[in-house]
């Protein structure tokens, strides 16, 4: 299991680009990382950054269950699989790592090859600037109008976003989104303010992490 697995809030991204660099015995590894939201997005990153002149362009991302990785010539999983194992070790997502390396002369074996590329990678990320990604939870709310008050201050106490809201002759209809875990203390506050006259259901939201 991934770190984070299972919880609400538990992973990061980065705020801005990161580069660590590094030299193992004449081979020279230069880490640079970026935040993205997307599989084009990670890959436009190598594009712009890989070096064309240099040995191997190893890399990896992870956004959310979606995630991919390249060894770019170097023996199976010696630089791939460390890069991506040092993005979900460091706790992030919507990441992407792309470690270049140019050849000292000197062969560095399959286990100096993974301690290089992973480690030039955590070390990146750890020096990094983070970024907490938020798990988003989608509510629709309904409630009569002399309630319009109490729900409001409730919603903006939470840090809740009004989505669309409508209304009929019952009163209000709105389409939230809210932090995950200021649901549940969300839904007591307007039960109390309201004398349990609002109704809640669960709803899809357009973002569920950010």
């Amino acid at each position: 299991m991934r770190p984070g697995a299972g919880r609400d809030v538990s992973l990061d991204t980065l705020a801005r680009r990161a580069t660590h660099a590094l030299e193992v015995k004449h081979s020279r590894f230069l880490a640079l990382a970026a935040p993205v939201a997307s599989a084009e997005a990670a890959l436009a990153f190598l594009a712009e950054v890989g070096d064309p002149a240099a040995t191997h362009n190893c890399w990896a991302y992870r956004i959310g269950g979606q995630y991919r990785s390249s060894d770019d010539g170097e023996p199976a999983g010696t630089a791939g699989r460390p890069i991506l194992a040092a993005i979900d070790g460091q706790g992030y997502d919507r990441v992407v790592v792309v470690v270049t390396r140019w050849y000292g002369g000197i062969n560095l074996g399959a286990g100096g090859l993974v301690r290089a590329y992973g480690g030039c990678a955590a070390e990146c990320l750890r020096l990094a600037e983070r970024e907490r990604l938020v798990a988003y939870a989608g509510l629709r709310l309904a409630y009569p109008f002399e309630h319009t008050g109490a729900v409001h201050a409730a919603l903006a106490q939470h840090g809740a976003e009004k989505l669309d809201e409508s209304f009929d002759a019952g009163g209000a209809q709105l389409r939230i989104r809210v932090p995950a875990h200021a649901v549940e203390p969300l839904k007591l506050q307007l039960r109390d303010a309201t004398r349990d006259r609002v109704r809640t259901a669960a709803a899809d939201t357009p973002d569920e992490i950010e």
